[in-house]
């Protein structure tokens, strides 16, 4: 039902736009928690945007519609019905708030979990590979050289991807130093 539910709000939201969407699928992950909604258009240029920018906005709004709408829990919604996504390896936390804290939720829904991630013609799935892979590649120069590497300036969540792939390896520990838009994630190398 609730995957129903989301799949109903995004091509609501998608069909009062202009954009050309073939199909809007919605999975669960359960063993991350992860809900992945897929899309699939002709526009992907438009709703991905310059470095994934308008797909940003599209997933923080349907992240708001869901908390305001108080929807159960995607692991609730496989008791219900739901499918499962691809494992594509990731198990990403809940969303913080700009104060480390939870995003405050409605007070009389159900707990919510805010760990939706829209993702259009497979965009998401293919950057978090690349970020994976960077991370694997820096990690083993990191084991190579006993040294610490230090990663480019990104954003918090593609940090998360790197902090959560790395978290069980071996020899190396992460973590995010710097100020703003100049944070940074830091691979050092422990024996």
């Amino acid at each position: 039902m609730q995957t129903n539910e989301i799949k109903g709000i995004i091509e609501e939201l998608l069909k009062q736009s202009t954009f050309n969407v073939e199909s809007v699928d919605v999975d669960c992950d359960e063993a991350s928690g992860t809900m992945w909604c897929k899309i699939r258009s002709s526009d992907s240029n438009l709703l991905i945007g310059r470095d994934g920018e308008t797909l940003a906005a599209l997933n923080h709004l349907i992240k708001r519609i869901v908390e305001q709408q108080g929807l159960p829990r995607p692991s609730e919604a496989l008791s219900e019905g739901g499918t499962m996504a691809p494992d594509w390896g990731l198990t990403l936390a809940p969303d913080l708030g700009r104060d480390g804290g939870s995003v405050p939720t409605n007070a009389s829904a159900p707990a919510l979990h805010t760990n939706i991630i829209v993702d259009v013609n497979d965009y998401q799935k293919k950057r978090f590979e690349n970020i994976k892979n960077l991370a694997h590649m820096l990690s083993e120069r990191a084991i190579f050289f006993k040294s610490s590497i230090e990663a480019d300036p990104m954003s918090s969540f593609d940090r998360r991807i790197i902090h959560e792939f790395l978290s069980n390896k071996s020899n190396v520990k992460t973590e995010s130093v710097g100020e703003g838009r100049e944070r940074r994630v830091v691979i050092r190398y422990v024996e």
